[in-house]
């Protein structure tokens, strides 16, 4: 039955609209803990400390952490495939170009693969200059993230490729919240102008909520 499921397109659609979901609430809440940044540099370090420790004792060290990240992953390998075989899908089922655009089509729609690839490739930049510290500029500085935050945004490449993808993530989202919604069944005649306008501010709050870090370095308020 998994297998049916998987193999159609309903059910690519959903497990796109399910791990979309899942990797929202993280965006949100990863968000509001970026944000204590503006509380200094002993609040934010002891908040990614504390993300450590979720759960002790029952937990061990960074078990809990280790476990969202596997949910996490899982959701973003099962969003990025089932996107991935229905965009082929598509264009089997239609290799040539419509003459013309679908009306009503927003920007957000058009560009979804597109953003889909640039925030695949801004995790993997992410997780590389500010996890492993791989790529990160000034030194990377183990157990001391407010520090390795403002390295990063304190260099111009930094901020346009984290900029760029926070606005690629808003149209994602834009698109992708109502696009769930009808998957999932909650969208309706009397419901889509609420659908759209909920996921126009989430979209909204998540690429301000996110850029105003960067914004935050470059206007020396964070430092």
């Amino acid at each position: 039955m998994a297998r049916t499921v998987w193999d159609s397109s309903v059910g690519k659609k959903t497990v796109m609209a399910v791990s979309g979901l899942i990797m929202l609430l993280y965006l949100v809440a990863h968000m509001i803990g970026n944000l204590k940044i503006y509380f200094g540099a002993g609040e934010f370090n002891h908040y990614a400390h504390w993300l450590r420790t979720i759960g002790e004792p029952f937990m061990h060290y960074e078990w809990t952490l280790w476990l969202v990240r596997v949910v996490l992953v899982v959701a973003v390998v099962a969003h990025a495939t089932s996107a991935y075989q229905l965009s082929r899908r598509d264009i089997k089922a239609r290799p040539t170009q419509y003459v013309h655009r679908k009306r009503g089509a927003s920007y957000a729609t058009r560009t979804m693969r597109w953003g889909g690839i640039i925030l695949g490739l801004f995790i993997v930049w992410h997780l590389l200059d500010l996890t492993t510290g791989t790529v990160h500029s000034g030194g990377f500085q183990e157990g001391h993230p407010y520090q390795n935050v403002v390295d990063t945004f304190s260099t111009w490449y930094g901020n346009v490729v984290y900029i760029v993808a926070m606005l690629a993530l808003g149209l994602h989202i834009r698109h992708g919240f109502w696009s769930a919604a009808q998957t999932l069944g909650a969208g309706s005649r009397t419901r889509d102008r609420a659908l759209k306008t909920a996921a126009d501010v989430l979209a909204l709050l998540l690429t301000a909520g996110f850029i105003a870090v960067p914004v935050g370095v470059m206007t020396g308020v964070v430092s």
